[in-house]
C-alpha cells in the first residue's frame, strides 16, 4: 500500500515537471539559488499625479496656504466655476481664496485636535496641539495625517512623506455649472507613506483591537510612527479651464442643492476618496528610541507643573509601558501629591518630613475606612474642573503595578503599591502585597522590617474596619504584626506607631479586649511620641481624637486622664 501510493505520487510529479514551462524552471532555479533573498521593492516611477500628491501633502505639512490651494481641486473648482472663460493663471499669493480654503481644511482637521484628556490621562504635549485620531479616524481626510500641527516646520516636530504606490482609477467626473456638460478627467490613486520623526509629539490613536465598552473604561492609546494614506489625483484639468493641469481631491466640493430639500450633487464623482489606510498603521515601540524615552523621563522630573510632568510621562508609557525611569518618576510624584492632598485634609503644620508623611498617610488610612468620597469620585465622574485625589490614586495604581513587575527590588514602590491598594479598598491585594514584603525583608534590616509589619497591620485593620467585622481574625493578626514591629523598631516614630497601632486594633476586638492593656498602649504611644522630632500637641490630639478611637476612650472613665491631659494642653 505504501509503495503503491509512492509510485502514484512519483508519476504525478514527473508529469508536472514535463508540463512546467522553461520560464517556470528559470524562476524556480533563481529562488532556490538565493534562499531568503528579498528584493527591495522599487519606488513607483514619478508622474504628474504622484508629484502633485507629494507636493500637496508637503505644502499642508509646512502650512503653505498658497501652494496647497493651487493644487487643491475643491479650491480651484470654485474659482473656475465662477469664471465662464476659465483661468489662465493662479490668483496672486495674497488672494483671499487661499485663506478660505485653508480654513476649510482646519475645520476638517478640528475633530483630531479637540482635547478631552481628563484627570491624569493628559498626554504630551500638555499645552500645545495634541493630534489624537480616535473613533473618527476612518472618516478623517488624508490631509489630517500631514496637518501643519505635525508638519515639517513649527508647530510640528517633523514628518516625512514618500510615494509608495499609484494606480489608475476610473475617470472622475464633474460639472462646472448646474446644467453644464459632465466632464471626465484621468484619475490616479496615489499612496503616500507618512513617517513621523518624534515619538513624543507624533499623533496618537487607540491601540489596535481596543473596543469602547463604557465611558469609564479608558482605552489604551499608542503613539503613531507611520501610516499609509491614499490620495485621489486628477490630471488633464487645463483643457477644462483650470490654471494647473493636476490637482488633489482631498475634500469634496460643497454645493447647495438645486432644489430645496433635495440632496446636493456630489462634486466630483469618484470611485475612491483621499483617506488613511487604517490597516497600515505602525506605532512607536520600546526598541525604537530608548535613549529618547530615558532623557524625556529625566526631563519630566524637572517640570514645575504636575500636569506637564504627568503628560510627558504618560506619553513615554504609551510607547513603552515598562519604561522604568518613567514609572519611577510617575509613582513617586503621584504618591507625593496624594500625601499633599492629605495634608489639606488634616490641616496640620508638620515641619518634620518623616512625621509629615506619617500624618498624611494616617489621614488617608482613616478616611479610606469611612467616607471614601475623595478616593472614589474622580474628576470626570464628579464633574469637577480639577483632578481629585481619586484621579491621582487611579493613575498611581497601574503604574506602581507595572513597576513592581519589572523592578521588584524597588521596595519603596511596593510599599506605596500596598498602601494604594488599601486606599482603593482592594483589601486582599493590600494584605498580600505587605505580607510578601514582610517575608522578603530580612530581620537585619530592622527599620524596613518594622515599616513592613506596620503597613501589613494597617492593611489588615482596613479590611476589618471597612467590613465592620468585629470578630475578624485579621484583628488579632494586625495586633501581632504591630507587636512584632515594636520588637524590631529603633526609631521613636516607629515605636510610637507600633504602640498606637496596637491600641487602634484593640477597639475592633470584642469588648475592646483588655482595657488596661489598651490604656497601656495609648500611654506608651504618647511616651514615644514625645521623643519624635517635630512633634506638637496638635498632632498628638489628631491621633488621639481619631473618630473610632476617641469614641471608645470617651465611653469609659478609666481613659479620661489621657483625654484630659490632651485637653489641658490644648487650653
Amino acid at each position: 500500500m505504501i509503495r503503491r501510493t509512492f509510485t502514484g505520487l512519483y508519476s504525478f510529479i514527473l508529469l508536472m515537471l514535463v508540463a512546467l514551462p522553461l520560464s517556470g524552471w528559470v524562476g524556480a532555479g533563481q529562488a532556490l539559488a538565493a534562499p531568503g533573498h528579498k528584493q527591495k521593492p522599487a519606488s513607483p516611477p514619478k508622474s504628474p499625479a504622484t508629484e502633485t500628491a507629494r507636493l500637496y501633502a508637503e505644502a499642508v505639512a509646512k502650512g503653505d496656504r498658497t501652494k496647497a490651494g493651487q493644487v487643491d481641486f475643491a479650491c480651484q473648482f470654485r474659482l473656475v466655476s465662477a469664471a465662464p472663460s476659465g483661468l489662465k493663471s493662479y490668483p496672486p499669493a495674497d488672494d483671499p481664496s487661499y485663506e478660505a480654503c485653508w480654513q476649510e481644511l482646519k475645520t476638517a482637521h478640528a475633530p483630531a485636535l479637540k482635547r478631552d484628556d481628563i484627570g491624569m490621562a493628559v498626554l504630551w504635549p500638555s499645552a500645545g496641539p495634541l493630534v489624537f485620531f480616535g473613533d473618527e479616524l476612518p472618516r478623517m481626510p488624508a490631509s489630517a495625517f500631514v496637518m501643519n500641527e505635525l508638519g515639517v516646520s513649527p508647530p510640528g516636530s517633523g514628518l516625512h512623506v514618500a510615494v509608495t504606490g499609484s494606480r489608475s482609477l476610473p475617470s472622475g467626473s464633474f460639472r462646472l455649472s448646474a446644467n453644464g456638460k459632465v466632464l471626465a478627467v484621468p484619475t490616479t490613486l496615489v499612496t503616500l507613506t507618512v513617517t513621523y520623526q518624534d515619538p513624543l509629539a507624533s499623533p496618537v490613536t487607540y491601540a489596535s483591537g481596543t473596543v469602547k465598552w463604557t465611558n469609564t473604561i479608558k482605552r489604551a492609546r499608542k503613539s503613531l510612527k507611520s501610516v499609509a494614506t491614499q490620495w485621489v489625483v486628477f490630471t488633464g484639468l487645463k483643457k477644462h479651464g483650470f490654471p494647473g493641469d493636476a490637482a488633489v481631491l482631498n475634500l469634496p466640493v460643497v454645493t447647495p442643492p438645486a432644489v430645496p430639500g433635495m440632496q446636493p450633487e456630489k462634486i466630483p464623482f469618484t470611485t475612491e476618496i483621499s483617506r488613511v489606510l487604517p490597516e497600515s498603521m505602525v506605532w512607536w515601540g520600546p526598541e525604537d528610541q530608548p535613549g529618547t524615552l530615558t532623557a524625556a523621563a529625566a526631563r519630566a522630573a524637572t517640570f514645575p507643573e504636575l500636569r506637564d510632568r504627568v503628560a510627558l510621562l504618560n506619553r513615554i508609557l504609551i510607547i513603552d509601558p515598562n519604561q522604568v525611569d518613567a514609572l519611577t518618576v510617575l509613582t513617586r510624584n503621584l504618591y507625593a501629591v496624594l500625601l499633599r492632598e492629605g495634608g489639606k485634609g488634616h490641616d496640620l503644620i508638620v515641619k518634620d518630613p518623616a512625621l509629615s508623611l506619617v500624618v498624611s498617610e494616617f489621614y488617608w488610612n482613616i478616611y479610606a475606612q469611612s467616607t471614601r468620597t475623595d478616593l472614589s469620585n474622580g474628576m470626570e465622574m464628579g464633574g469637577f474642573s480639577q483632578p481629585t485625589p481619586a484621579d491621582f490614586l487611579f493613575r498611581l495604581l497601574p503604574a506602581a503595578e507595572a513597576l513592581a513587575k519589572v523592578r521588584p527590588e524597588q521596595l519603596d514602590n511596593r510599599f506605596r503599591l500596598g498602601v494604594a491598594y488599601r486606599w482603593n479598598n482592594d483589601q486582599q491585594a493590600a494584605i498580600e502585597t505587605h505580607e510578601a514584603l514582610v517575608k522578603e525583608i530580612p530581620d537585619s534590616r530592622r527599620s524596613a522590617k518594622a515599616e513592613a509589619l506596620l503597613q501589613l497591620a494597617w492593611s489588615r485593620l482596613h479590611k476589618s474596619a471597612w467590613n465592620r467585622i468585629l470578630h475578624d481574625p485579621e484583628i488579632n493578626r494586625a495586633y501581632a504584626d504591630a507587636d512584632a514591629s515594636l520588637a524590631v523598631a529603633d526609631l521613636p516614630l516607629d515605636k510610637f506607631l507600633a504602640e498606637y497601632t496596637m491600641a487602634y486594633s484593640m477597639i475592633f476586638m470584642p469588648d475592646y479586649g483588655d482595657k488596661a492593656k489598651l490604656l497601656h498602649h495609648v500611654t506608651e504611644a504618647k511616651r514615644w511620641f514625645d521623643e519624635v522630632p517635630g512633634k506638637t500637641d496638635e498632632i498628638w490630639r489628631y491621633f488621639l481624637h481619631s473618630e473610632l478611637l476617641k469614641a471608645v476612650l470617651d465611653a469609659d472613665p478609666m481613659f479620661q486622664p489621657v483625654l484630659a491631659t490632651a485637653e489641658e494642653k490644648k487650653g
